[in-house]
């Protein structure tokens, strides 16, 4: 294939009129900028085609078409009923409900010959041939809200009939569940009133690409972004291809910084609608797809389209043939945007300097709320060890190493006491292993990120500066070979690591560090450390080998089951029975039949403050009982809620938190686990033969790998634990030595001021004081609502950064009926609704939580179905919840300020939906 030449032939140019809106209420062609039927895909086509830009001719069906086709079908009435979220005996309905009858009802409508002439005037219009078949939305693409991968396009689609059915599809995807959650989310009306449709002809594109006019790395608006793949530019939309990334200066245009991406498939028109996916000749792959003309080119037109709108603008474009063609051009939403003249340097309110993005997806459940000074530091040392510790195994370079360095320290924040990623090098941390744009896209689901970022900033995210030439293509060539075989020998890697941890493990636990010398207890801290914490570097590849083979087992099932529930892939992955991590849950379960089957002891135990129920034990004379209970805390007592919270005591110290988890397990007490729906009868339905084999084989290895990322999460777990005896103890040194005043307060100093309180490196006189400010700033800090993402440019914690990011004392409620999420677990479960942000007893209710942590899933099974706000699928919890059978939505945006206990709810695992059935009595308050 030689991308540069093919589609040399001569095609139709356009002809003097590039646009029409065909209208059947005119029953004729319009051409107006104003008209609000073209929704506003259509109005910038219209703006940059008067204005005298090169766009490949088109014609847009303004919603007053769809309006006839729904009034002349007698659709009207219905759609307005389903909008409203009535069925039809009046019960309320799903977002995924009503898309699902809205799109049969346009279906299997017939057009009829107005609407049929209507759209062949539009094809007509733009020459026939192959069009592209796009949907533009009233709200779409304007200033506030982009409504961007919410509503369908079509690409090459021939012949009037295939085209009046694209046409119908989009109209669908107008009402599509996604475009319903969107809408739901931001607050916008439901409307039948529909999408408009634009048809604009193909471009036969050599290359294609996105051109961003500021720089969405650091929100700078001196410099552009162009990004650029051969063939057609859906490769680069869908994240397929690793595109070219070019950084240009926004008044020279300059070159100032290049990457070429591995660009090893292109995007053309194939004999049907769609792309077909060609390879590139390694020829081509390794240069540049843009020439420095091609570049040129670009910069002036980004330019120009830039100062026509007057805002920064988020360009596709096409070169076909020697010719430069926009084929739609829409406004920089969110944060990134920048003011409209490039030239000018930004204003004194603008944010400036660095973009960093800060998420607390996932980290929420491993630190949740505030945290403590020691934890916080603990955990960003031994994230920037261990990180660097898995370049080192993939066998990046020394010169390139001492970048990584640079920003694996960096991995997390801290902001008000709470703990987030710092997102933007987490992305630059998955760009270490191979196959990035499928990793991240893995990285975003598995994180459970709320918003993924775009194509471009992700593009120009690189742990190091990547080495140009032949001596690049080596280097990555040969980091890939080492990734490979770290891949393929993974669990035998992982029995190694789990073996040789054990045996170290050993040396740290069950011993009584009050005992021994403060000194003492600080060097066997340091050798933990080393031994235990910073050799975890290289199983940190088993969460690459957990994303890739995760991502191409969803790649697989949208191409071989694209109906596919999406819960699906997340059931097809469990690790299985058998998982490590459910064990206490198994054991909690043994432990409430011994309790129940002693009267007595159940009496006790339903009678008596949790606080109590240990010494009341022992007073009572339950030596079995006692016996099993201290059993289950030597073997798990290391599992406990906030167990990486070095502050948070374990059961080991305060077992008052089992008995509250011990009613629930009583036998009668609530909903019994049971087995998730099973993958294995939705596949042997629906996919048989070679596929299935190779389905099969991609699934064992992603299995596998979840169940050994369970088994070294309780590794993780007794590593922290041994550290939290350890620090607890040298706090206890500290005190007793007068450097602070209570041992407790060891957890409001960092770790550096424990280093440097015992290597000599520290003004000791200045502990206490440091112990009292920093004890008044976390309690105001607790009174505060944590946003769960912001973005800050420059200095973090100045500028105003932290004010724009939404920090503030209280959160609204909205009144919202019906909350979304993702699907995790399928099933639907009905019951009141149990708000908490600590593991308890759920006594047959739905547990809601903020997030969870690894101590929860003894509470899973007292509960009939489990709601996280912040999470994914793939949390421990949720891994632990699906095998269960629980029904479960994970991602459900302010779930735990909409909905109080005492609300009846109806939880859908499968549709990924809340539904309020009834409001809690007016004295009902939220429980935690």
């Amino acid at each position: 294939m030689c991308p540069r030449r093919c589609h040399r032939g001569k095609w139709n140019r356009s002809p003097s009129r590039r646009e029409s809106v065909v209208s059947l209420s005119a029953g004729s062609e319009q051409r107006s900028e104003a008209s609000p039927e073209a929704g506003g895909k259509a109005k910038n086509l219209h703006s940059l085609t008067a204005a005298g830009f090169q766009v490949p001719e088109w014609a847009v069906l303004g919603t007053d078409v769809f309006a006839a086709f729904a009034r002349r079908n007698g659709l009207e009435e219905r759609l307005a009923k389903l909008l409203t979220g009535d069925g039809q005996n009046g019960e309320e309905r799903t977002a995924a409900e009503t898309a699902a009858e809205i799109a049969a009802l346009i279906t299997d409508a017939p057009p009829d010959e107005a609407v049929t002439d209507a759209v062949r005037r539009a094809y007509e219009h733009v020459g026939g041939g192959p069009v592209a078949v796009r949907s533009s939305g009233a709200e779409e693409d304007g200033a506030e809200h982009s409504f961007a991968g919410q509503f369908d396009s079509f690409l090459n689609v021939r012949g009037l009939d295939d085209v009046v059915a694209h046409v119908r599809r989009c109209w669908a995807s107008g009402f599509s569940e996604r475009s319903l959650r969107y809408r739901a989310q931001r607050g916008l009306a439901l409307s039948a009133t529909g999408v408009a449709v634009v048809v604009q002809r193909m471009v036969p594109a050599e290359r294609s690409g996105v051109l961003f006019t500021v720089d969405p790395t650091t929100g700078a608006t001196d410099r552009y972004l162009v990004s650029a793949v051969y063939g057609l530019g859906e490769g680069l939309v869908s994240g397929a291809v690793d595109a070219d990334t070019v950084a240009l200066d926004a008044v020279t245009g300059e070159r100032l910084h290049t990457v070429v991406g591995e660009k090893r498939e292109s995007y053309g028109a194939g004999a049907g609608p769609g792309c077909e996916v060609r390879p590139v000749a390694a020829a081509y792959r390794e240069v540049l797809a843009l020439s420095d003309e091609d570049l040129t080119r670009l910069h002036g037109l980004g330019v120009r389209v830039a100062e026509h709108y007057g805002t920064p603008q988020d360009i596709e474009w096409a070169i076909a043939d020697g010719e430069v063609w926009i084929l739609q051009s829409r406004p920089v939403t969110g944060p990134l945007a920048g003011p409209a003249d490039r030239r000018a340097p930004a204003s004194a309110g603008e944010p400036r300097g660095e973009l960093r993005i800060w998420d607390n997806s996932n980290i929420i459940e491993s630190f949740s709320g505030v945290v403590s000074p020691l934890t916080y530091s603990f955990a960003a040392d031994t994230y920037a060890k261990v990180y660097e510790s898995y370049a080192r195994a993939l066998a990046v370079p020394p010169a390139q190493l001492r970048e990584v360095q640079e920003w694996t320290p960096h991995l997390l924040g801290y902001f008000h006491g709470r703990v987030y990623y710092n997102l933007l090098h987490w992305y630059r941390m998955v760009r270490l292993a191979p196959l990035y744009p499928l990793n991240r896209r893995v990285l975003e689901r598995s994180l459970g990120v709320e918003e993924n970022i775009s194509d471009e900033l992700a593009g120009t995210l690189h742990p190091f500066t990547p080495r140009p030439g032949l001596r690049g293509r080596v280097s990555r060539a040969y980091r890939t070979a080492v990734f490979a075989r770290r891949f393929l020998t993974m669990r035998k890697s992982v029995d190694t690591f789990h073996r040789d941890f054990y045996r170290s493990y050993e040396v740290f636990d069950n011993v009584d560090h009050d005992a021994l010398p403060g000194e003492e207890t600080y060097r066997r801290f340091r050798r933990l450390q080393r031994e235990l914490i910073e050799k975890w570097g290289p199983m940190q590849a088993l969460d690459a080998a957990i994303l890739l083979s995760v991502g191409l087992l969803a790649l697989l099932t949208r191409r071989w089951l694209p109906d596919a529930p999406e819960w699906f892939v997340w059931a097809a992955a469990g690790p299985g029975e058998g998982l490590e991590s459910a064990e206490p849950v198994w054991a909690l379960a043994e432990l409430g039949k011994r309790v129940a089957a002693d009267d007595e002891v159940r009496a006790l135990l339903e009678r008596t403050p949790d606080d109590e129920v240990y010494q009341a034990l022992r007073d009572g004379d339950h030596g079995e009982v006692l016996a099993a209970v201290d059993a289950y805390i030597a073997a798990y007592g290391y599992r406990s809620p906030d167990e990486l919270k070095l502050e948070v005591p374990d059961l080991h110290e305060d077992p008052a938190g089992l008995f509250t988890l011990l009613r629930g397990a009583l036998p009668g007490s609530g909903a019994a686990p049971r087995r998730s729906e099973d993958a294995d009868s939705y596949l042997a339905e629906r996919l048989r033969g070679p596929r299935r084999w190779v389905y099969e084989i991609v699934r064992r290895k992603a299995r596998a790998s979840l169940a050994d990322r369970e088994r070294l999460r309780f590794c993780r777990t007794r590593a922290f634990g041994a550290a939290k005896r350890m620090l607890r103890a040298m706090g206890r040194d500290l005190a007793r030595s007068g450097a602070i005043e209570a041992w407790d307060d060891v957890f409001l100093l960092r770790l550096e001021e424990v280093h440097g309180a015992y290597e000599g490196m520290i003004a000791h006189t200045e502990l206490t004081d440091l112990v009292a400010v920093r004890r008044a700033r976390l309690a105001a800090d607790a009174a505060l609502h944590a946003p769960s993402r912001f973005t800050t440019h420059g200095a973090p914690y100045w500028s105003g950064n932290l004010e724009r990011a939404g920090w503030s004392a209280t959160a609204a409620r909205t009144g919202a009926r019906e909350l979304h999420g993702t699907p995790s677990c399928p099933g639907v479960a009905e019951g009141l609704a149990v708000v908490t942000d600590a593991p308890r007893d759920i006594g047959g209710g739905i547990l809601l939580a903020y997030r969870t942590d690894p101590g929860w899933v003894t509470a899973l099974p007292s509960a009939s179905a489990l709601v996280i706000e912040r999470g994914s699928p793939l949390t421990h919890v949720a891994v632990v919840a699906r095998e269960l059978g629980i029904p479960t939505v994970v991602q459900v945006r302010n779930v735990t300020t909409e909905i109080r206990s005492g609300t009846r709810l109806r939880v859908d695992g499968a549709a990924g939906t809340v539904t309020v059935l009834a409001d809690p009595p007016a004295d009902t308050t939220p429980t935690s």
